[in-house]
């Protein structure tokens, strides 16, 4: 399962999101031409490696001539006819959502559920907080708009700025204007 890429001198934008999506759905269809744009814009990606979402997001960006890293389980066998370019091996949920955050350059959460919601903002407080040095953490879809109200209405939070860190994106040309920024200024 090692695709031979050049994986150095390319930023990797991290997906979370459902593993749930449906292959034929418009969803998926809509995530994977996304991450081929994003592959063809130079990005190299990395997933959770299965299912939903997370195939949809490295079928694209396998597609879009993207290193795929998937991030996958133990306890889970890796899906047969994936498109990861390399496969890491995490024991337990919390190394895996470590790996994610931690070797990432940007961040994009695709719609998803309570998984998808717990790598958010675990990503979201390690930025808040100046773990992380800021980079993008792009919220897409419609779903994240009324969540992200909710959150700001309730939540009681260590940072006065601590939504300054995360862009929500309706569009594709949302998400690559976003990395685009970015990208000029990556260096390794």
């Amino acid at each position: 399962m090692n695709k031979l890429a050049n994986t150095d001198n390319r930023p990797r934008l991290a997906a979370f999101g459902s593993s749930r999506t449906a292959a034929d759905s418009t969803a998926y269809a809509d995530v994977s031409r996304l991450a081929r744009a994003i592959g063809e814009a130079g990005w190299n990606g990395m997933t959770g490696g299965h299912q939903g979402m997370m195939a949809a997001f490295s079928e694209g960006m396998d597609a879009g001539g993207g290193h795929v890293r998937g991030i996958t389980l133990e306890r889970f066998p890796t899906p047969p006819g994936n498109s990861l370019s390399e496969e890491v091996r995490a024991a337990d949920f919390f190394e895996r959502m470590g790996h994610l955050i931690e070797q990432a350059d940007a961040w994009i959460v695709l719609p998803g559920g309570l998984g998808t919601l717990a790598e958010l903002a675990m990503t979201w407080d390690l930025i808040a907080i100046r773990v992380l040095e800021p980079r993008p953490l792009l919220l897409y879809g419609d779903m994240w708009q009324p969540v992200i109200h909710t959150l700001a209405e309730q939540l009681q939070l260590s940072t006065d700025r601590a939504f300054d860190c995360m862009q929500i994106c309706h569009t594709h040309t949302d998400v690559l204007q976003a990395l685009a920024g970015y990208k000029e200024r990556f260096r390794r």
